[in-house]
């Protein structure tokens, strides 16, 4: 369907080497996209494209530390260099941290607050006058379940993907003008590394998902495939502003 076609369009994925960023990105390619994987981690970059590349997608490699603006702002450049436009960015790229409040640093806090809001805000600013050049484009933010819900072990996540949401808000009001539209997934429990890790720290978490979760499973990064096409084609071109949750009914669940 037309409705769906990236074909000709340009996306950046932060963090789309692995888990919930891959299975965008596998999304976004197998629909016609152009995608720039952009992560800390080169090998595991161009591992990825190998696969995007399998599927028949066109697909590059940037490094990037999303925390710097200079940073992301060589990956807007290489991005727009190598394809020749941006359409399409994921600020994906995340972190955490599992204390209780009171045993963070002061430097923790900002690690995650950087790594997982703060380079949202940088991706965006950087794409923002390419997306106007090319006619529009579309920003999907990561946020999470802990967007709406707290967790005794997730403070500043939590308050960073909180305000994921705003920002979205904010950026979705601002640009809606310039055909720029900019929408958040909230992502519940998918099957990632990093939620492999909260398994290991968190007594009775997979047990505790799986209790609260209407459809019995936790998610995997491809769940995520058709929330990135849908968000990045025109299928959306009347929604922005939203933050959309991606959890197979966890946040839903009353009982």
């Amino acid at each position: 369907m037309k409705l769906f076609d990236l074909s000709g369009r340009v996306a950046i994925v932060t963090g789309g080497n692995g888990g919930i960023g891959l299975g965008m990105a596998r999304g976004l390619g197998q629909a016609g996209a152009a995608v720039v994987v952009a992560g800390r981690q080169a090998a595991k970059s161009r591992a990825a494209v190998k696969e995007l590349e399998a599927l028949g997608a066109q697909a590059a490699a940037v490094e990037v530390d999303v925390r710097r603006e200079a940073s992301v702002r060589a990956m807007v450049e290489a991005a727009v260099q190598r394809f020749g436009r941006l359409d399409i960015l994921v600020s994906n790229a995340g972190t955490n941290i599992r204390k209780l409040p009171h045993e963070y640093t002061l430097e923790e806090w900002h690690t995650v607050l950087e790594t997982n809001l703060t380079s949202a805000f940088l991706g965006a600013h950087a794409a923002y006058p390419h997306m106007v050049r090319a006619g529009g484009g579309k920003i999907v933010n990561i946020g999470s379940m802990m967007s709406i819900f707290g967790a005794s072990f997730a403070a500043p996540y939590a308050a960073s993907k909180g305000g994921i949401v705003q920002l979205t808000k904010a950026l979705a009001t601002a640009w809606a003008k310039d055909n720029i539209q900019v929408n958040a997934v909230l992502p519940g429990w998918i099957d990632t590394d990093l939620t492999r890790k909260a398994r290991e720290q968190v007594s009775g978490l997979h047990e505790r998902v799986l209790a609260r979760t209407p459809a019995g499973r936790w998610g995997t990064p491809d769940d995520l495939a058709g929330i990135a096409v849908f968000l990045a084609s025109p299928a959306s071109d009347f929604v922005t502003g939203t933050a959309i949750p991606l959890d197979g009914g966890y946040s839903v669940q009353g009982v």
